[in-house]
């Protein structure tokens, strides 16, 4: 079972390889909005220090949210979805296998291109490990619960205007805990405390994102 999920994951790897623009476009937006804002208030360094880590958060959820529709989107027009919903394989492991190929090409990009922006706004160099800890916690989450928005709206008439609607209300733990452990280490505190906290909901996502996701995909099926 492992293994067919592994496969699937790959697949969709190389598919996302095949078409690096998707990818390309996911990073292109980051760093465009987030040195979008610098022009906008102005290059005091206090203010745009101030203001950095939640930059970084918003834009990096914008980006991710930008591929989410296309999660299960040419499975679904193919008719590839309905094979893996009567595979032997439970569907729950294969969204779960989806999701790793999603973070490794919308959300570990984003987290290799964060310490740019975070450059650009004078972050400080104490911060930047909480900064990495914190989105290599936190992106993955974003992907686990875009898979559900995704899941819920395949089909739909305009899904990509309703996928926002409905994951950007179950982000927001995961953009406050982010920010604030940023901003922890720009005050001297510990970051360790909201690290714990966003590593719990990656925790609690990974079992149940898959199955809710999966039975969404099932009704959709349907």
């Amino acid at each position: 079972m492992v293994g067919a999920a592994l496969s699937l994951a790959g697949r969709d790897l190389r598919l996302a390889l095949r078409q690096r623009s998707d990818a390309g476009t996911v990073v292109l937006f980051f760093v465009l909005v987030a040195s979008l804002f610098p022009l906008a208030i102005g290059p005091a360094p206090n203010v745009l220090l101030r203001i950095a880590p939640g930059v970084i958060w918003v834009t990096a959820l914008l980006a991710v949210l930008l591929s989410l529709e296309r999660l299960f989107l040419a499975d679904f027009e193919d008719g590839s979805l309905e094979l893996l919903t009567l595979a032997p394989t439970p569907l729950s492991l294969l969204v779960l296998a989806k999701c790793l190929a999603h973070w490794l090409t919308t959300g570990l990009p984003v987290i290799l291109a964060a310490p740019v922006i975070a450059v650009l706004y004078g972050l400080e160099a104490d911060a930047f490990a909480p900064l990495i800890g914190a989105m290599l916690l936190g992106s993955p989450s974003l992907s686990l619960i875009g898979a559900i928005g995704a899941a819920l709206t395949l089909g739909a008439r305009r899904g990509g205007v309703l996928v926002p609607l409905l994951v950007l209300p179950l982000y927001v733990p995961v953009l406050i805990f982010g920010v604030l452990a940023v901003d922890a280490a720009l005050a001297g505190l510990p970051a360790r405390p909201h690290l714990l906290l966003l590593g719990a909901l990656l925790l609690a996502a990974l079992p149940l994102a898959p199955i809710a996701a999966a039975a969404a995909l099932r009704q959709a099926v349907e």
